[in-house]
């Protein structure tokens, strides 16, 4: 299986996706938007911004687990993981991040 962008409508009519790898694990999930077109926009910023240096940043709840936001250029998250054990764990989400999401196809649910 391919990588992808997973379009879905939320219950509240916002749209939001996920970028899966290609073993079918989320590896990014989006914020809400309020037009389809806006979160389309995200999915294309995703593809431009995983290149960009300094886009990601590693954080850490207040369980101790880690997990990584991805930013546009202008500090706005565009992204967040799920939450990972160990750094180690999240940085290798953001390495397939960057590895899946300039190729993911999108499959449009919404």
């Amino acid at each position: 299986m391919a990588s992808k962008f997973h379009l879905k409508t939320a219950k509240d009519g916002q749209f939001h996706f996920n970028l899966l790898a290609g073993n079918g694990e989320i590896i990014l999930t989006s914020e809400l938007y309020k037009a389809k077109a806006s979160a389309l926009n995200g999915i294309e910023s995703v593809k431009k911004n995983v290149a960009r240096e300094g886009a990601f940043e590693v954080k850490a709840s207040t369980s101790d687990k880690h997990y990584f936001v991805l930013k546009a250029s202008n500090g706005q998250v565009i992204g967040q993981s799920q939450m990972y054990a160990s750094a180690a764990s999240c940085v290798s989400g953001m390495q397939s991040v960057v590895k899946n999401a300039p190729t993911a196809t999108l499959q449009d649910d919404s």
